[in-house]
């Protein structure tokens, strides 16, 4: 912060002036940027001098699910008239289920049996065909209890903290389930796996319907959904009121980062409306003037996180903020002289 406030004093601070030097570029290479911009989070990203790959199509793919270790199986047989065991299994079932230890679960009446690697559909097979061999006509049916490895986790603005997944369940799905709210900030928010973070666009896939984001979840994935006040940008100089503006989508246009500051006063110099972007110690600066801001298309005038934008002064401005502050001084003084004559002394 202390860099920040010395870079910019050094470059607006004298005078309320527009910075004119071999940094400033123009309002083409400004268009040419928003249209980087548009293109979404990760052309964003790479403006601010950050590197990600693409995302690979097998993110896309379905799998198949199979049982493992450390799964919970609700396992339910039916019989005409075996109840006995139904009923014991049942009672097992409801309290606790059958975990997977070893690759195995252990029913009444049967071995060990291998279940791990298995789908649902064959392990209930399986079962079923070691039951029909003491009784005939048995039924079993499993479905998952408990899939602690085989959830995914989501933090933030969310209203669920884990989602089953199943092989089939996509990131889309994942986020209406947990309700996430409208305001969300889907530039901030990111899907992390195996620790690192996956190249998914989440307002291309949430705002723009985009389905190349849609990626099949697994098994401790995590999702974070960001507050909207995650990433700003800020509005000085000569506005209405400077201030801080939440950008939730990762980008803005120059007219609505305008208008929430409350525009531009008559002490505003409307042909030096400045945007500084990147590094403090490096920043590029873009000189635009008010013919810009309302004759080019909007999507052609856009600004990302961290932006600052500095509306310069007119002279005249600078004049009357020096005589307002001394205006007081001659109202004082004024008073004093008016004192003093009261009581018969000549002030020149």
């Amino acid at each position: 912060m202390f860099y920040f406030i010395c870079i910019f004093l050094l470059l607006f601070g004298c005078g309320n002036r527009p910075y004119m030097g071999k940094d400033s570029v123009g309002a083409d290479e400004f268009v040419m940027d928003s249209y980087k911009i548009r293109q979404g989070k990760f052309s964003i990203l790479q403006l601010e001098g950050k590197c990600y790959e693409e995302l690979s199509p097998e993110f896309l793919s379905e799998y198949q699910d199979v049982i493992q270790d450390g799964d919970v199986l609700y396992v339910a047989v039916f019989h005409p008239t075996r109840s006995d065991i139904s009923a014991a299994i049942e009672a097992i079932g409801s309290a606790v289920g059958f975990r997977v230890n070893e690759g195995k679960i252990r029913l009444p009446d049967l071995d060990p049996i291998p279940v791990s690697g298995l789908t649902l559909e064959e392990a209930s097979l399986k079962i079923q065909s070691l039951y029909s061999t003491q009784i005939r006509d048995v039924q079993v049916f499993l479905s998952y209890k408990d899939r602690l490895e085989r959830k995914v986790e989501l933090a933030g603005l969310v209203m669920l903290p884990t989602i089953p997944i199943d092989g089939r369940i996509r990131l889309f799905e994942t986020l209406s389930r947990a309700k996430v709210p409208p305001n969300a900030n889907l530039f901030k928010s990111y899907v992390v796996r195996c620790n690192q973070m996956l190249p998914v666009d989440l307002y291309k896939l949430i705002k723009e319907g985009d389905m190349s984001q849609n990626i099949v979840m697994r098994g401790g994935d995590k999702i974070y959904i960001a507050d909207p006040s995650a990433s700003t940008l800020m509005v000085l100089g000569e506005v209405g009121k400077e201030r801080l503006v939440d950008v939730p989508n990762g980008f803005m246009t120059i007219r609505q980062a305008l208008a929430e500051a409350g525009g531009i006063p008559f002490t505003g110099n409307k042909s030096y409306i400045q945007v500084i972007r990147g590094n403090i110690l490096n920043p590029k600066i873009y000189t635009l003037t008010w013919d810009h801001v309302i004759h080019l298309p909007s999507d052609s005038m856009l600004l990302i996180p961290g932006d600052i934008i500095y509306v310069a002064a007119t002279p005249i401005t600078n004049w009357n903020r020096f005589m307002s502050q001394l205006l007081p001084t001659f109202v004082n003084i004024d008073l004093i002289r008016q004192g003093v004559k009261s009581i018969g002394v000549n002030v020149p």
